[in-house]
């Protein structure tokens, strides 16, 4: 497939294993998980799942526009979070990001994620116009 890009988003670190931040192929974005660190791998938000949960979409926001898209194109989401009731507490973060879109999306409660600290990890599909 020649229509297939990888895409490296350098302000949010290296990944922890061997994949990249999305990929894009043809029209469409695939944005990996997403989880709330800064550029050195640290935890950002401490145990405030909404403090955490902004700094998960900011960092989508950057492999979105990297992409040449935005939230208002994401038409599909995966949250995994640590604690299932803490939905109510970032639904509100959610809203802040997409505004009135409204894609697709899928809950999932998980025991625990790959970076020590983090209560969510978020992953995205996206069209990219």
């Amino acid at each position: 497939m020649t229509d297939r890009e990888e895409i490296g988003v350098p302000e949010l670190g290296e990944p922890i294993s061997h994949y990249t931040d999305a990929v894009r192929a043809g029209d469409l974005l695939f944005v990996s998980g997403v989880v709330p660190t800064d550029a050195a791998g640290n935890v950002v938000g401490g145990d405030d799942v909404a403090a955490q949960a902004r700094r998960v979409f900011e960092n989508i926001r950057l492999v979105l526009e990297r992409a040449g898209t935005g939230f208002a194109h994401v038409v599909k989401v995966t949250v995994y979070l640590t604690d299932v009731n803490d939905r109510t507490l970032i639904n509100p973060v959610r809203q802040e990001f997409f505004g009135v879109t409204r894609p697709a999306s899928t809950l999932i409660e998980i025991s625990r994620l790959a970076i020590p600290g983090a209560k969510l990890e978020i992953d995205a599909v996206a069209l990219v116009p």
